[in-house]
């Protein structure tokens, strides 16, 4: 018999220990070469371990467990068979049979055998109140409960009809923190403790992006790939804002500030394993189109775990945009060691006053978070000016920020 060792590998510099997250197979599975078998989690970045070669698994390293990097995660027994094409897809099918539901639902409080589930029209109002498909609640039920056999033994004594099942039940349960998580949690304390962190807000008009969004979104997808979104428009007006006030795109080095002559910014993603912040380097020196494919791809990679941590560090700068969630107004948390961070918010059509008529337009609030050992508020202030100007009017971006009309006379 010839094995071969896993090991784990380094998601980056100064990390010695990470987290089996999960494993995708299951101890003696056969897996082949190049698949995916387990999910590594250090406290700055996820990754993928993948198998070297095909055979027989051996897990030694268990789901939670904190290992160091290069030590063993599992063997592979190279000389095992693959086996039968033919055996695993008939386990598959049988797999596959056992997951069907057995059971018909019906809504209105008819049945037409003893196989089906009645389901109430109160019942089936809240389900559709919630968004939730009756398939989908069903499958959510793992086990029974001694409280839905007394009911059902209670009901049936009373009543000879198939009774109602109410699968209620009070329930708490503990999970153990991520490794993310936890450095998250530790990063969030020290922000607040650490930095004298203010927020300042303003609102923009967006009918003037969303105009050219609506005009060039189709010919955008034709030739780019991607979606025409706000965050480029945004990342490129901060990147033109910051030089205007290098003190927002600075930081502190202990007594000494750190200037920079270029914006990396970060964009934060929600991710299933919790918050990433993909960088987009040198923003100043990209396109709008540009920014907008890096911004695509950098969040995809972070969404699928693929993101190394590299590409999460060295930003000079952060955007976070809770309004995807429907948030209209928040105070975003510094990611340190920035000295801002730009939050982007729900838009939502209000009357405002423009040229004396009262007119509805798409607005957006917009906060600056920033740290008041670095930024005065007159840097706070004048950087959301400048980027309300460039947002209500892009053009602008173009001459980084100048008025093109001036610019084509006095030039």
């Amino acid at each position: 018999m010839s094995s071969i060792d896993i090991k784990i590998p380094s998601p980056g510099e100064s990390i010695t220990e990470v987290e089996i997250a999960s494993w995708f197979v299951k101890n003696g599975d056969y897996v082949n070469k190049d698949q995916e078998i387990a999910e590594l989690e250090s406290d700055k970045a996820t990754l993928t371990l993948s198998a070297a070669a095909a055979g027989i698994i051996t897990i030694i390293a268990q789901e939670g467990e904190s290992t160091e990097v290069g030590s063993t995660a599992c063997t592979i027994d190279t000389s095992a068979a693959a086996p039968e094409k033919q055996k695993t897809s008939e386990a598959n099918q049988e797999a596959v049979k056992e997951e069907k539901p057995s059971k018909q639902i019906i809504s209105d409080g008819t049945t037409s055998s003893k196989e089906e589930i009645k389901i109430t029209p109160v019942a089936q109002k809240i389900l559709e109140e919630k968004g939730i498909s009756k398939e989908e609640f069903l499958s959510k039920l793992h086990r029974i409960t001694s409280k839905e056999i007394d009911f059902v033994l209670s009901a049936s004594d009373s009543n000879n009809n198939s009774p109602t099942v109410n699968f209620e039940e009070r329930e708490a349960t503990k999970t153990k923190m991520s490794s993310l998580r936890r450095k998250l949690s530790q990063r969030l304390v020290h922000v607040k403790n650490q930095t004298a962190m203010l927020t300042t807000f303003n609102e923009i008009n967006m009918k003037a992006v969303m105009d050219l969004r609506a005009k060039y979104k189709n010919e955008f997808i034709e030739k780019f790939g991607v979606k025409l979104g706000f965050m480029s428009f945004f990342t490129k007006a901060a990147s033109i804002a910051l030089q205007y006030h290098p003190n927002v795109n600075a930081m502190i080095d202990g007594e000494e500030i750190i200037n920079y002559n270029y914006t990396d910014i970060g964009i934060a993603v929600q991710t299933p394993k919790g918050l990433m912040v993909p960088v987009i380097r040198d923003v100043d020196k990209m396109s709008l189109s540009q920014t907008e494919i890096e911004i695509a791809r950098m969040a995809e990679k972070a969404r699928n775990a693929k993101i190394s941590l590299d590409e999460m560090s060295g930003g000079t700068f952060t955007i976070t945009n809770g309004g995807v969630f429907g948030s209209l107004l928040s105070t975003p948390i510094l990611n340190p060691p920035q000295a801002g961070i730009l939050g982007m918010h729900n838009i939502q059509e209000r009357p405002i006053a423009e040229n004396g008529l009262v007119l509805i337009r798409p607005m957006m609030y917009v906060a600056l978070s920033y740290d008041h050992r670095l930024v005065d508020g007159k840097d706070s202030v004048g950087f959301l000016v400048k980027l309300k100007e460039l947002i209500e009017n892009p053009e602008k971006m173009l001459f980084n920020g100048n008025d093109p009309a001036k610019k084509l006379i006095m030039e």
